[in-house]
């Protein structure tokens, strides 16, 4: 598979797999799987030309190659592991979830993610990172300096909440209540560490 087939690949099965299944005619079980020879014929009849060569092993090597674990395979099944805005019930993993997970945002709402506590948005769930510099990055595609929200998770934890362990460095859960909410100081040592990162790649 060449890079720009798996490019477009990756790009079609986001939008089936986290978003619109309907528009290629597919259906989604509860936990969001789907079968994978149905996605082949489907993106075989919509690409014309372009998807002639899908088989299943394609989509296991986008699987097994994904450096943030995007997608599951199971089976002859396929789904997306995070970054749903359709809605379905997670049976992702719950054990194990670190003491603290991270959250950027926009400096500008800071105060106000402190005083309401953190929502979805558009996606199905609130997304965590595992550590300030996997927050961070992800923080800086929207952001130029964004804010980095520390979650105590343990304590979401012991007062009954869920966090479920999705892709490699990503965690879900409904929402994050105020309390278990505290900022990360710009000069914390991960912090200032993603910034130079950032600093290299621009010069």
């Amino acid at each position: 598979m060449r890079t720009g087939e798996r490019n477009s690949l990756a790009r079609r099965l986001a939008l089936v797999l986290r978003h619109a299944p309907e528009k290629f005619d597919l259906e989604m079980d509860i936990n969001g799987w789907i079968d994978v020879k149905d996605i082949i014929r489907q993106f075989k009849q919509s690409g014309g030309k372009r998807f002639h060569w899908l088989r299943p092993h394609h989509f296991r090597a986008i699987v097994e190659t994904d450096p943030k674990g995007r997608y599951e395979v199971r089976g002859n099944t396929i789904r997306a592991t995070y970054g749903h805005t359709v809605e379905i019930e997670l049976d992702l993993p719950t054990d194990n979830i670190p003491d603290a997970l991270y959250f950027p945002c926009d400096p500008e709402q800071t105060e106000n993610l402190l005083d309401v506590g953190i929502s979805p948005g558009g996606r199905a769930h609130v997304h965590l990172s595992a550590s300030i510099r996997t927050a961070a990055e992800a923080g800086h595609v929207h952001f130029p300096l964004p804010t980095i929200l520390e979650v105590d998770t343990a304590q979401m934890n012991a007062a009954g909440e869920t966090i479920w362990h999705a892709g490699i460095t990503v965690y879900l859960t409904e929402n994050v209540p105020a309390q278990y909410i505290s900022v990360i100081d710009n000069d914390d040592p991960e912090y200032v560490l993603a910034r130079a990162r950032w600093v290299e790649e621009e010069e």
